[in-house]
């Protein structure tokens, strides 16, 4: 394989950032010779700081602009939080890689310590995610959910400096900035279930540049792709964006795998669940697999969920 130079189209954020310097670490690792450059970029979400994202409506408010850096070779390739890329890419795009997983869980930091279940009754409780707040508000019907915007960084000064009693963020972010000792307690996926994709990077490049592709392979990982494609396949057919909560959480099993999945009001007053197992762990039995969730899920009734007004 030629080595050679390349450029990686990344959002400016501290995580972005990390996460991008760890997939250029480990590229140049793997193929010696490589040279790997950072280009950093804003992206809408990133500017629309002082709104809820589904106020702010439409996809790929993440990944656009690193898109339009892919399509007119400024970039070789894009690295993305999973959970923010469309189930839909752009014309001529793919994800070239998914990289090994980090954890998909949701986390509590509570500035006291205290666990979910300890927390005081009324307790505030800041999260940036609709699916969090809509599960959290019917796990604790008496707490106060906050709307949180704003990078990891910020979220957590928010939170030393702020009202807020604790905040709920994504394990994977925290890990990946060196911070797991500011956690106080993981949620189980069945408790509390994860965005679709999360805890997985994307890698995305041209489809016709066959020469990033090749040494983009290396970063490939058998399971991170299998677990997405199930869980992208499944919001992909129930056409889902960020206004109405959808969450789902593939899990390896002895010869296959299974997906649980969720459809759930944003106040919390109505949740659809589902859950399917396939006895093979191909890409092509997941895609599957996501699809006849997503089916289960319209069957009992999660269609008057998701056509009703965020």
């Amino acid at each position: 394989m030629a080595t050679s130079s390349l450029i990686l189209a990344t959002r400016r954020s501290a995580l972005a950032l990390q996460q991008s310097n760890l997939v250029k670490a480990e590229l140049e690792r793997k193929i010696p010779g490589l040279h790997v450059e950072l280009l950093a970029m804003g992206t809408t979400g990133d500017r629309l700081r002082d709104r809820p994202l589904p106020q702010i409506g439409g996809k790929g408010l993440f990944t656009q602009e690193l898109e339009e850096a892919l399509l007119d070779g400024r970039a070789h390739f894009a690295v993305h939080s999973l959970k923010d890329l469309p189930t839909e890419l752009g014309a001529g795009l793919i994800i070239a890689a998914v990289p090994p997983r980090e954890d998909a869980r949701d986390v509590l930091i509570c500035r006291t310590g205290k666990s979910f279940a300890d927390l005081p009754n009324g307790a505030s409780i800041g999260t940036s995610s609709v699916r969090r707040a809509a599960q959290l508000r019917r796990l604790r019907p008496d707490a106060r959910i906050e709307p949180m915007r704003g990078n990891l960084d910020t979220r957590l000064r928010k939170l030393r400096d702020g009202p807020l009693d604790a905040i709920v963020l994504a394990a994977a972010g925290v890990h990946r900035m060196g911070w797991k000792d500011q956690i106080t307690e993981y949620f189980p996926e069945q408790v509390l279930y994860p965005a679709v994709g999360q805890g997985a990077l994307g890698i995305e490049a041209r489809a016709d540049d066959h020469a990033t592709l090749q040494i983009l392979a290396v970063l490939e990982d058998h399971w991170g792709r299998i677990s997405t494609t199930a869980e992208r396949g499944l919001l992909r057919h129930l056409g889902g964006g960020c206004q109405i909560p959808i969450a789902a959480y593939a899990q390896q099993e002895m010869n296959g795998l299974s997906l649980d999945a969720l459809v759930i009001r944003p106040d919390g007053s109505e949740m659809i669940q589902a859950r399917e197992s396939a006895s093979a762990a191909s890409m092509e039995v997941a895609e599957m697999l996501g699809r006849t969730v997503a089916e289960n899920l319209l069957r009992r009734g999660a269609r008057g969920i998701l056509d009703s007004p965020a």
